[in-house]
């Protein structure tokens, strides 16, 4: 969906709708739903609202998959591409970091549903907060059953400098 910024009244719009999102990153949600209100005062449009999705994700400790509710606000302004040359050489400040651009009197509500629900995907999504994750010795998923595995050896690549130290204390 496409809103075109020409058309969007003084009084504002209220806009509800799904979009398809695929995130590359390992998170996946079919569909996003967005709730938006749409203000517009010359150029400057301004969204705000919510995208709710059901994304399906890898564990980052048992690598199992697992489906986990997104709900992200939204609160952004959008300007004319052709402003982005003032903010050329420019650090942005904090309140800046909520800015983005259209071309062609147009916003396209599909790419900024994906690219938020792409940014609303945790670095380092978890099954739950008591994951055990698997075995780096067996590779069992911890989760679901106890390996035996001692996990007391030690990087077998420090051996020669535990031997060292060992030596030293004699």
């Amino acid at each position: 969906m496409k809103i075109r910024v020409s058309d969007i009244p003084e009084e504002g719009l209220d806009i509800d709708g799904e979009e398809n999102v695929e995130a590359e990153t390992g998170g996946v949600a079919e569909r996003a739903a967005f709730k938006l209100r749409v203000d517009r005062a010359g150029t400057e449009v301004r969204l705000r609202g919510t995208i709710e999705a059901r994304l399906s994700l890898g564990c980052g400790r048992c690598l199992e998959r697992f489906e986990r509710d997104l709900s992200l606000p939204v609160d952004l302004v959008f300007l004319p591409a052709e402003d982005i040359g003032r903010f050329e050489g420019h650090e942005l400040a904090r309140d800046e970091l909520n800015t983005g651009f259209y071309r062609a009197d147009e916003i396209d509500l599909a790419e900024l549903t994906g690219e938020q629900v792409l940014l609303g995907i945790p670095m380092k999504p978890l099954c739950s907060e008591s994951c055990k994750g698997i075995c780096p010795v067996c590779g069992t998923n911890l989760n679901e059953r106890a390996c035996g595995c001692s996990l007391q050896r030690g990087d077998e690549r420090m051996q020669a400098l535990k031997q060292y130290f060992e030596r030293r204390k004699e």
